[in-house]
């Protein structure tokens, strides 16, 4: 079984659908705290690494294999926390920015709440220092997105994200930082590269749920 830790209960059948695409026959367990993504946001990532230990040692008590954080704002504080709960812990967006390094040195991270460009962008930096490769990394952050998200209107949110991407130029890879993010991708025409984290994420969270830990780039 994967455990699934989400910050919103949009993504539950965001993932449930790619499962029942690409993963047929893994068993998905949600566990959903929309307060941890507000109180980071509030706080700091580190103010809810309490919380993300409790929701880790849940998750493995009830039989995870693995769990895949799709949260990027609390992903760095997931994987810390990770490292004592004996199973391996992954996050959604790493993926993500493995490609996006490989893609070339000229990444553009778009988020639609501000609180998510800072751990994206470190995130993209660690892959490129990992393979030796130096990156000019610039952040786009998407007026208006997430008021909308938040009101439920997902297609506006997408379509504001969609036009927003598709008016960057040189650029090798473009990174939706959220997994909210996703539909977006659908509606743009750019021919730069878009990534989003849920089909990439979960593929890696079901190989470490099957096979043990390996890095998501591998």
């Amino acid at each position: 079984m994967l455990a699934l830790l989400h910050t919103s209960p949009v993504h539950v059948p965001v993932f449930d659908a790619v499962r029942d695409e690409d993963q047929q026959g893994l068993e998905l367990r949600h566990f959903v705290d929309e307060e941890l993504l507000a109180r980071a946001r509030r706080e700091g990532t580190e103010a809810v690494a309490g919380a993300v230990r409790d929701v880790l040692d849940e998750a493995v008590a009830e039989g995870a294999r693995a769990v895949l954080c799709t949260c990027s704002t609390i992903g760095g504080v997931v994987e810390t926390a990770g490292a004592r709960v004996g199973v391996p812990v992954v996050r959604a967006d790493r993926p993500m920015a493995v490609a996006a390094v490989a893609a070339g040195p000229r990444v553009v991270v778009a988020a639609t709440p501000a609180s998510t460009l800072e751990p994206t962008v470190a995130l993209v930096e660690e892959e490129g220092r990992r393979i030796g490769r130096p990156l000019g990394i610039r952040t786009l952050f998407v007026e208006g997105a997430w008021a909308r998200f938040e009101a439920g209107d997902t297609e506006g949110c997408a379509r504001l994200v969609a036009d927003a991407v598709d008016a960057v130029t040189g650029a090798d890879a473009i990174v939706l930082a959220q997994g909210s993010m996703a539909p977006a991708r659908q509606l743009t025409t750019t021919v730069i590269p878009v990534l989003s984290s849920p089909r990439p994420g979960l593929a890696a969270g079901a190989r470490a749920a099957r096979a043990g830990w390996a890095h998501p780039g591998e």
